[in-house]
């Protein structure tokens, strides 16, 4: 059986493809950098980290972006030849949404060449490519217009020349949603001679849903399916929640699953990873629809895996770094809005950070974070710092976005002591749960973070005994973020707010999920 979440942690908006009988996803990475997240499956259950093709400021600039904006809702399509991948750089939030919308390309995924991005247009977010049985290559697009209250104001199409690299011809309106409800994330499908349109509905929260629409011509009209393919409305139960943005992936022996975002509890009441990936067997009814192929509209946590196909199981991913034994940041780890070419690097000491803006920051911060992907995991680092002023620190966060984080940091006093502390940031308010605590100087000072799904609790060790840094903290905070689109990440970071030049030596990192 294949267990859901198939890719777990902050993890949304799976998009998929098959080349011959590899599976590979694409999912969200909004504000961290590098773009998008690529997953290779041989067998749909097991699933590693391939590639973030993003990987160059000229394909993607996250500079300023807000929370919750960047890279929204990858997709990736497969011509038969090239692989294009689309996707929104959303520079802007609110009321006059920035969307700008692009498309990369590689003739060959594993080769991690990927050209430079050519502009599609700004028309909504959550672009998708087409691919139809007859050459033609189409960009769906959505209209999120916000005047007069609309927050949706139709499907799009037009064709895109593959050899030109250019949207070409007319802007068609193909699809509008007849009961009010938000539409996007979707994709468009040719079997036989119907087209169907999938679609993300209702929001990403508790009424997220994928539906279907079909016509036998892709420019519309689009009968709308009279039940809805998935979702988890009706149970407040259910173990996956808020069920929806999907697509759908055959099999070499011709089954059909979908891949959807789903939101798994890490404790009653709460869900501090953000939204992951899983899967649903499907299967076509009698009358031409799709349904989940173990009935019913709610998601199954445990799937059975695709016929024909031989279980491939891929080596353990690390989870503990010893830093002055690598020459490369992990893949595990994402920075914030901008890569860390000028503020990391390796030696014998370990990953040197630089210090860089502070932690409310939209431009140029000094952070590598992991996704935190299970309900009770320790984390820690040990790290050698020498600060000069109160305004040099360094250490261990726990951090969902911008405003919502836990930090324990290394700092020095306004009377020149070393101390270590906690500071904590609630909705942009600056939370003091821990004095400054003196510790010894010239010695590695290692900072830890236990959390215990419902608690999170932080400690430190300067060459003596473990003691605890503050008392133990809610991770509630975590866990309903107004707007967030994202997970709780961990992970390291270093801040020099006086002249840019202070550095932080991490000798190590380890992540460890408790049983």
């Amino acid at each position: 059986m294949i267990h859901n979440p198939i890719l777990r942690g902050f993890n949304p908006d799976p998009s998929v493809i098959r080349i011959g009988t590899d599976f590979y996803a694409a999912v969200s990475t909004f504000e961290w950098w590098p773009g998008v997240r690529i997953y290779h499956s041989r067998d749909l259950a097991h699933w590693r980290f391939h590639s973030s093709p993003l990987d160059r400021v000229s394909m993607l600039d996250l500079t300023g972006v807000p929370d919750g904006g960047g890279v929204w809702a990858p997709d990736i399509s497969y011509d038969g030849r090239r692989v294009y991948l689309v996707y929104t750089n959303v520079r802007a939030r609110g009321a006059m949404f920035q969307t700008d919308n692009y498309v990369v390309t590689t003739d060959d995924i594993d080769s991690g060449v990927w050209s430079e991005p050519v502009y599609l247009n700004s028309l909504g977010f959550d672009p998708s490519m087409f691919h139809d049985t007859d050459g033609r290559s189409w960009l769906l697009s959505l209209d999120n217009h916000y005047a007069e209250g609309k927050r949706f104001n139709g499907l799009y199409v037009q064709q895109y020349d593959t050899e030109r690299r250019c949207l070409t011809g007319e802007l068609r309106l193909i699809y509008r949603e007849p009961h009010g409800e938000l539409v996007e994330g979707s994709h468009i499908y040719h079997v036989g001679d119907t087209y169907y349109l999938l679609k993300a509905q209702g929001g990403t929260g508790p009424r997220h849903s994928a539906q279907l629409s079909r016509s036998r011509s892709l420019f519309g009209p689009y009968e709308d399916c009279p039940f809805i393919l998935l979702h988890s409305r009706d149970n407040k139960s259910l173990p996956l929640t808020c069920a929806g943005h999907a697509d759908i992936v055959d099999t070499p022996a011709g089954e059909l699953y979908m891949l959807h975002l789903a939101k798994r509890y890490s404790s009653p009441g709460k869900c501090i990873f953000g939204r992951e990936s899983c899967i649903q067997r499907v299967e076509r009814t009698p009358d031409g629809w799709l349904r989940l192929a173990d009935g019913g509209e709610n998601p199954y946590v445990e799937v059975k895996e695709p016929q024909g196909v031989e279980a491939c199981e891929f080596p353990p991913e690390p989870t503990c770094f010893d830093f002055t034994k690598c020459a490369s940041i992990p893949d595990c780890f994402q920075s914030l809005r901008v890569p860390l070419d000028d503020m990391a690097s390796f030696s014998e000491r370990g990953l040197c950070l630089c210090g860089a803006d502070g932690l409310q920051s939209l431009f140029s911060q000094s952070l590598l974070a992991r996704r935190i992907d299970e309900a009770n995991v320790t984390v820690s680092t040990t790290l050698t710092f020498e600060p000069d002023c109160e305004k040099h620190l360094a250490g261990l966060i726990v951090i969902y976005n911008t405003s919502y984080w836990y930090y324990a940091y290394v700092t020095r006093s306004e009377g020149g002591e070393k101390c270590v502390s906690l500071l904590g940031c609630d909705g942009g308010r600056l939370l003091y749960p821990s004095a400054l605590v003196p510790i010894s100087e010239d010695v590695p000072v290692t900072l830890t973070a236990e959390i215990n799904g419902d608690t999170l609790q932080f400690s430190y060790c300067d060459g003596g005994n473990v003691r605890p840094l503050g008392g133990a903290l809610d991770t509630e905070m975590f866990s309903s973020v107004p707007g967030g689109f994202t997970g709780t990440m961990a992970g390291i970071c270093c801040q020099d707010l006086y002249r840019r030049t202070k550095c932080a030596y991490f000798e190590k990192f380890d992540y460890t999920v408790r049983t």
